[in-house]
């Protein structure tokens, strides 16, 4: 039987919103997902101690702010930094524009606005897999 897949969900920043990031959570625990939320205003340190310490697969960061571009990085950067080796994905309000340097950061992929519960489900089970 393959092994319980583990996911962060974690609200990086000043954001105060978490209605996505708890209805992710939700969406991906009733598939069968191990998922622990971090809760909100986590720095990136903070986020890469958390998944090192709960032995995560996946990193799914959510952000309403607008501050992607610095936060994102930072927080790739600390889980290189502690030697881990997990999937990262995205969501929430980010340009199309900015998909491109995510993804050249590190960032598995970007979930915008209209996509589905089942389209998040099954790009992390197809990639963890």
């Amino acid at each position: 039987m393959a092994e319980t897949i583990r996911v962060l969900i974690a609200k990086p920043g000043l954001d105060g919103h978490d209605r996505g990031a708890k209805f992710v959570a939700r969406i991906l625990r009733d598939a069968g997902m191990e998922v622990i939320y971090s809760g909100l205003r986590q720095t990136p340190e903070m986020i890469a101690e958390a998944a090192l310490q709960e032995d995560v697969n996946v990193v799914g960061l959510s952000i309403l702010s607008g501050a992607h571009r610095d936060l994102f990085p930072a927080i790739t950067a600390q889980l290189k930094e502690k030697g881990l080796d997990v999937i990262v994905v995205a969501g929430g309000i980010i340009p199309e524009e900015d998909v491109p340097f995510l993804e050249q950061i590190g960032i598995s992929t970007v979930f915008g606005p209209g996509t589905t519960s089942q389209e998040i489900v099954d790009y992390i089970r197809g990639t963890v897999e």
